[in-house]
C-alpha cells in the first residue's frame, strides 16, 4: 500500500498547509477566533481549509477502499492528481471565487473514481 500511503501523506501535508494560510490570515487581516467573516481575503484563504476538509471525509476512506482492493498504484496516482487539483482549487479560489469551478469539478471527480472503484473492488472480492 506505499503508494497509498504516499497519497494520503501527500493529501495530509498539503491540508496541514491550508490551515497554515489560514493561521497567517488571521494576523495578517486582523480576524481574530472565533470569528470566520469580516475580510473577503480572508474568507476565501478560510473556505478552501473548510472545504478540504469536506473533501477529505469522502477522500481518504474512498482512496484506501480503492488501494486496497482494486489497485495500490492507481489509487497513489489518483489521490497525487487529487491533491494537485485542491492546489488548483485554492489558487483558484483564492484568485477570484467565481472562478473555483475546475478545480473544484476535479476534485470531485476523483473522489467519486475512487468511491465507485473500491466499491466494485470490494464487492468482486466478497464472491
Amino acid at each position: 500500500m506505499r503508494f497509498t500511503v504516499l497519497a494520503t501523506f501527500a493529501a495530509l501535508i498539503t491540508y496541514v498547509w491550508f490551515m497554515v494560510k489560514v493561521a497567517r490570515a488571521r494576523k495578517q487581516f486582523g480576524v481574530e477566533a472565533p470569528k470566520v467573516s469580516g475580510n473577503a481575503n480572508f474568507e476565501r484563504i478560510f473556505r478552501v481549509q473548510q472545504n478540504t476538509v469536506e473533501q477529505l471525509v469522502l477522500f481518504l476512506p474512498s482512496l484506501w477502499l480503492f488501494g486496497y482492493y482494486t489497485s495500490d498504484a492507481l489509487a497513489g496516482l489518483l489521490g497525487l492528481c487529487w491533491t494537485a487539483a485542491r492546489v488548483l482549487y485554492a489558487s483558484e479560489y483564492y484568485a477570484d471565487a467565481r472562478k473555483r469551478g475546475p478545480g473544484a469539478a476535479l476534485t470531485t471527480l476523483i473522489g467519486i473514481v475512487l468511491l465507485v472503484g473500491g466499491t466494485i473492488g470490494a464487492l468482486l472480492k466478497m464472491y
